[in-house]
């Protein structure tokens, strides 16, 4: 990457309307990386649950994977690992892979881990979804209860030297707590992933509201590709994958509820300007 590109790299937030088998996925993520590539993106971000919408909630433990860097994967498959090192190097980008089911210490529970792997396919990091989505939605019969399938990862803000700017991972239901996004403007984030696997009904409520003042909160550029349309399960989630930038502008939005890659270019010197010509960051009062 040149040094221009690297003020100006294209980004891509990749929509997915996962299904109940992994490799179907995998088959579709393999397109639609192939394509952001295609199109010029240097960093693709695959949405929550990317690998598998499994009927049941259980159905993530039947295809959870030890850690590919640890030893206890030395006899194990990791087809999902070994796909994403694989289409990070031949399509020569960064991949944040949205969620996979790593194991756990617990037979009967799995880490939500959203992966990260550089243009030569290497695993650079790895952070644990943080806040589970154990809730009733108002106004509705749905309820849900991650705790019961995932384990939570440590509360630890997770941020990343890459070539494109200091990057904070986050995922789904984190949007809810602006704590962790402090957090991780604090450690420098400058751009903030957040692949998630939103409902239709809370966001069509709140997602739109959540990413763009996550964005302005922090002056980070919010990269939020979401799960759309219907799974297996009978769940809805509502698509809308989104680029919003430093100021708050929805730079780039998913138009339909069909996979999809939407594109757009972060502007570096355009985070730096505005955090030193409007520092609230540095404003800040109560912490």
């Amino acid at each position: 990457m040149t040094a221009a590109d690297s003020n100006n790299p294209l980004i891509a937030a990749i929509q997915m309307n996962s299904l109940g088998e992994v490799a179907p996925n995998l088959a579709r993520a393999d397109d639609l990386l192939a394509d952001a590539a295609k199109r010029g993106a240097t960093l693709a971000v695959l949405p929550e649950n990317f690998a598998l919408m499994g009927a049941r909630e259980t159905d993530k433990l039947g295809v959870a994977e030890p850690d590919a860097t640890t030893p206890e994967a030395a006899d194990a498959a990791t087809p999902i690992q070994d796909f994403l090192a694989r289409a990070a190097r031949d399509y020569g980008l960064w991949i944040v892979a949205g969620t996979i089911p790593i194991a756990s210490h617990e037979p009967d529970r799995v880490y939500a881990a959203c992966c990260v792997y550089n243009d030569s396919g290497e695993r650079v990091a790895r952070y644990d979804k943080i806040h589970l989505f154990d809730v009733g939605v108002p106004d509705s019969a749905e309820a849900y209860r991650e705790s019961a399938t995932f384990v939570p990862g440590l509360p630890e803000p997770l941020v990343i030297d890459t070539p494109f700017g200091m990057l904070g991972l986050s995922v789904c239901y984190d949007l809810r707590f602006p704590e962790l996004y402090r957090a991780l403007s604090a450690a420098g984030a400058e751009i903030i992933v957040a692949p998630s696997a939103f409902t239709h009904t809370t966001g069509s409520a709140h997602w739109h509201v959540l990413t763009r003042a996550r964005a302005i909160e922090n002056l980070a550029t919010l990269i939020a590709p979401n799960q759309s349309g219907h799974h297996a399960s009978g769940r809805q989630t509502y698509g809308h994958s989104l680029i919003v930038d430093s100021w708050g502008q929805v730079q780039a939005e998913a138009t339909s509820d069909a996979n999809e890659v939407v594109i757009a270019t972060l502007d570096r010197k355009r985070i730096q300007t505005l955090r030193e010509g409007f520092p609230c960051l540095t404003h800040r009062r109560l912490f």
